[in-house]
């Protein structure tokens, strides 16, 4: 009677945001192979990113296993979801709005900006 030699176990890597090339290699690097449902040929996918995977990361398996991963979320499973516009619209002006003119003394709120001779503030000006 022959006998098999039993396979070894490993632990599955973490594939979630992995690139497909990387998600690839780093399984193949364990004895583990890669299988998506949402790319026939998961050998030609290369920058698509890996959403979901099974086994979850840190399970023990056998050498040679499969993991099977997702490329795209499912219907209502997240992603960017629906943009839509903002409503009310911020107001019109940005930063110009905001600021007043300087017209006050050296070193007050709407002042005239500091420079030689016209210390910020008091505290931090010499003797």
């Amino acid at each position: 009677m022959r006998l098999v030699p039993e396979k070894p176990d490993v632990h599955v890597p973490r594939l979630v945001g992995l690139m497909a090339v990387d998600a690839r290699e780093t399984a193949r690097a364990r004895g583990l192979s890669l299988y998506a449902s949402d790319r026939p040929d998961v050998r030609l996918a290369v920058v698509d990113h890996v959403v979901r995977q099974f086994p979850q990361p840190g399970a023990r398996v056998p050498r040679e296993s499969t993991v099977y991963v997702w490329f795209d979320f499912g219907e209502g499973e997240g992603g960017g979801g629906i943009r839509e516009p903002r409503v009310p619209r911020p107001p019109p002006g940005g930063l110009r709005r905001e600021l007043a003119e300087p017209d006050g003394a050296p070193g007050e709120p709407g002042g005239t900006p500091p420079g030689p001779g016209r210390p910020c503030c008091a505290a931090l000006s010499s003797p």
